[in-house]
């Protein structure tokens, strides 16, 4: 992914539909897990965060980008908050900053309700056991080099999931099927070049829940799969949000499957949270008109219909 602090965000492809949702996922999903903390409980809080980054030189001194403008968000667990916006928004620096990978320039973050501040080392392994994240690229996202079972085995051991071969490769069959890759034995000793792009961004999605996270940030996750593919992976978080309880922020560009997928969604314009609330209120009744914007931009197939029928 393009992390460059003159774009300051991932690229997005352009607005894409609704994904429909399947309701029979919702049934298969089971409780949370023995010992996971209670659904709805606040996980991770972001407090007025702000991300400047410096630009071009500009005479004696460089400009300064505000990437991030004072955002604040709230991700509880069983709970799917998504972050819409387009391309240049901030959308994926927010992502990126509450993942640790990025600095904060002003701003808190409070992970179960303690403050959060520059985590390295040991204290940096502790945070990343309870806060993932998932990348867009699903191409980019795996070493080429390892197959899948040396990328899982190494994820537990890191985090102290997992001791001595047996255990390792049990677990890792074990995170296979988590993400619906089964039989699992068919995908461990592959190397992701034999994979699709879908299986390879379910082995990113296995990668993640090796550390046993509570909160799981998904850069657009589905972005560049088809739309087959698409509704499945978005099918798989619903699941594993509910399951295993998580708190997921879905950061995306369509406000179609942020209707669909999400409970919560913020709209980010410029670097600004415009609008937010129940993903329902939000969508169905935008009160932005950025909001607004986006939604007339997306396609609808139903709108396509009406006009024909005219």
């Amino acid at each position: 992914m393009n992390t460059s602090p003159a774009d300051a965000t991932a690229s997005d492809s352009a607005l894409s539909g609704a994904v429909p949702v399947d309701p029979a996922s919702a049934d298969a999903a089971g409780p949370a897990t023995p010992g996971s903390t209670r659904p709805g409980e606040l996980v991770l809080e972001a407090k007025d965060l702000v991300k400047d980054f410096r630009g071009r030189r500009s005479g004696m001194s460089r400009e300064r980008f505000r990437a991030v403008d004072h955002v604040s968000l709230e991700l509880r667990t069983g709970q799917v908050t998504a972050l819409v916006g387009q391309s240049g928004s901030g959308k994926s620096t927010v992502g990126r900053l509450l993942a640790q990978l990025l600095p904060l320039t002003e701003g808190q973050i409070l992970l179960r309700g303690e403050p959060v501040a520059g985590a390295r080392g040991r204290a940096f392994r502790e945070y990343t056991a309870e806060v993932q994240m998932t990348l867009q690229d699903p191409f980019a996202s795996l070493n080429p080099v390892h197959r899948i079972s040396y990328t899982l085995g190494r994820a537990l051991r890191i985090h102290g999931r997992a001791k001595g071969a047996a255990e390792v490769e049990e677990r890792s069959l074990d995170l296979l099927r988590r993400v619906n890759l089964t039989p699992p034995e068919r995908y461990l000793h592959r190397f992701p070049h034999e994979l699709s792009g879908g299986e390879r961004q379910r082995v990113s999605f296995a990668r993640a829940l090796a550390a046993e996270p509570k909160v799981l940030l998904a850069d657009e996750p589905v972005s560049m799969l088809d739309v087959t593919i698409r509704k499945e992976v978005l099918d798989m978080i619903a699941e594993l949000t509910r399951r295993e309880n998580l708190a997921v922020l879905y950061i995306t560009h369509d406000l179609g499957s942020a209707r669909q997928y999400s409970d919560e969604t913020s709209v980010m314009l410029h670097g600004r949270v415009v609008e937010s609330g129940p993903s329902a209120q939000v969508i169905d009744d935008p009160q932005h008109e950025y909001t607004k914007r986006l939604l007339a931009a997306a396609p609808n197939p139903r709108r396509r219909l009406d006009a024909q029928a005219r």
